[in-house]
């Protein structure tokens, strides 16, 4: 009796005898109708790199992180459900790496200065106060006329101006300058927040020593907010579709539509690394 591997064992996995991920989305561009130029127009991913990863070739996306964004961007823009695609991707080119949570997320915006009320109670004190000082007013003049006494009237060219019952509505008293919300950001620590404004952007973000704070797609009306203690990097696909806010301030950099931004904030004011 023989001991040795059975025939089974050498047959390739079901994997490997899976279409490539190239192969995969040129057919269902195809399938579907659509011209290189057409999913790169609704995609915003250029049309070389399309034409790359139809050729199975993901050196011209910049790296693997690029390369899984395209991957579901085009995915989606074809009909297919990205996430077998991706997973595929992993298996060829040594897997993703563990996810790790989050920092703890400080949202900004929940902290808002406290609108001071009017004061209604002392309006309706006034009110009221005008309103019997010119009854009372009224009272004593027509007792002064019945009882036949002339009053000895003002100087000449002068109206006694009576008491004008009528009270104007206070106005809303501004609300005393308070600590805003970028006052009570903790300054020993770095925040960060993205929102997705105008359009879906792919998003990557890092703490200071290398972690994983978020890796995928970030779609339009979404935000998420970072935090570390000494830095947070930034790797922006389609850039110009995200508003970004650093230690609770707005950064005010054009960034293009469909263009790529690496960023590095710090603590304090915004500045660009």
């Amino acid at each position: 009796m023989s001991i040795g591997n059975s025939p089974e064992d050498d047959r390739p996995s079901a994997k490997d005898d899976r279409p490539s991920i190239g192969h995969v989305l040129q057919q269902a561009r195809v399938g579907a109708g659509l011209t290189v130029d057409e999913v790169s127009t609704s995609t915003r991913v250029r049309m070389p790199i399309v034409h790359a990863i139809e050729e199975d070739d993901f050196s011209p996306c910049g790296g693997d992180v690029y390369a899984r964004g395209h991957i579901r961007m085009l995915a989606r823009a074809v009909g297919l459900d990205p996430e077998p695609l991706v997973e595929q991707f992993d298996d060829e080119h040594g897997g993703r790496p563990a996810p790790t949570p989050a920092a703890p997320l400080f949202e900004a915006e929940r902290i808002r200065p406290e609108r001071r009320r009017p004061n209604w109670t002392a309006a309706m004190v006034a009110a009221i106060v005008a309103v019997v000082g010119f009854s009372g007013f009224t009272l004593f003049s027509d007792g002064e006329s019945s009882g036949g006494n002339v009053a000895e009237g003002p100087a000449s060219g002068t109206k006694p101006t009576p008491t004008d019952a009528r009270t104007t509505k206070p106005a809303d008293p501004k609300p005393e300058p308070s600590d805003s919300a970028i006052a009570a950001l903790p300054k020993d620590k770095v925040t960060v927040k993205l929102s997705a404004s105008s359009d879906k952007s792919w998003i990557s973000a890092k703490s200071h020593n290398g972690k994983v704070l978020f890796d995928g797609l970030l779609l339009k009306g979404e935000t998420k907010t970072f935090q570390d203690d000494e830095r947070v990097d930034l790797i922006l696909g389609n850039a110009g579709a995200i508003e970004l806010f650093v230690n609770g301030k707005k950064v005010q950099d054009e960034f293009k539509m469909g263009g790529v931004e690496r960023l590095s904030y710090t603590k304090g004011d915004p500045e660009v690394g």
